[in-house]
């Protein structure tokens, strides 16, 4: 139906649509210095606007508003309709410690208190 409208209209629309969706996504990925929003995400890839993103490949790093969320291995990137479309071999939660390489015993303290 898109295809009857002039060609001014549809761009209009597509940019509508862009401007929509960079504003309600809090997802955006960094890459080195660089910051990027999402507009879509999905379990095995995401879309970047193609105007403002550049081809992805590497590791990458996910942000929900300010929370770092997910690292992210991109091995393949390629451009439709306006987005520059990323797939992943894989990804992993971003942890603010190291992973304990040992089982927490049952009832064990958390911490000592001092003697006073």
């Amino acid at each position: 139906m898109l295809e009857h409208l002039p060609k001014d209209v549809r761009d209009g629309l597509a940019m509508a649509q862009n401007g929509r969706l960079k504003k309600r996504s809090r997802l955006r990925v960094q890459v080195g210095d660089s910051v990027h929003p999402i507009l879509r995400f999905w379990e095995t890839g995401f879309a970047l606007d193609a105007a403002t993103a550049p081809h992805l490949r590497g590791l990458v790093d996910v942000f929900d508003g300010s929370r770092h969320i997910l690292q992210c291995l991109i091995v393949a990137s390629a451009e439709a309709d306006g987005e520059v479309v990323c797939d992943y071999k894989w990804s992993r939660l971003a942890v603010d410690q190291p992973p304990r390489d040992f089982a927490p015993e049952e009832g064990a303290p958390i911490g000592l208190l001092p003697r006073t």
